[in-house]
């Protein structure tokens, strides 16, 4: 069932979204696609297997949730197991990697201006334009 909103004189939809038809649309690993968007903040959802790239955000805060498998966030002094149905927020400058020895699901929320590589602009995983599906 589709709903309309009016906000501002401006009608909007307003739609639900299933999860698991989301992930089904694709398979690559360590490129996030948006499936929403709220108060300057994307919903995106990546699947996620081996090392991403040392990184940090000088302005924005990231939200990581475990849907499906396991993954361990290393910082620069330790290192934090996340498991499915788990969250954790890492704050903007703290240097931090995502290692997930089996493939993992994760719904991350983040203001719309967040590069997925943070400072590391020369990564080969950079995405700069996140597909939305």
């Amino acid at each position: 069932m589709l709903f309309l909103n009016f906000k501002n004189g401006i009608s909007m939809e307003i739609k639900k979204v299933n999860i698991e038809e989301k992930l089904s649309l694709f398979r690559e690993h360590w490129s996030p696609k948006i499936v929403g968007e709220l108060n300057g903040q994307q919903v995106k959802l990546v699947k996620a297997k081996g090392e991403f790239d040392w990184h940090k955000h000088d302005n924005e805060d990231e939200l990581f949730y475990v849907l499906k498998g396991s993954f361990r966030m290393e910082l620069e002094h330790k290192t934090i197991p996340v498991q499915e149905g788990e969250l954790i927020i890492i704050p903007k400058g703290t240097l931090h990697r995502p290692v997930a020895d089996e493939e993992v699901h994760i719904m991350l929320f983040e203001p719309v201006a967040t590069l997925n590589t943070g400072d590391n602009t020369d990564s080969e995983l950079t995405s700069e334009n996140p597909e939305w599906i």
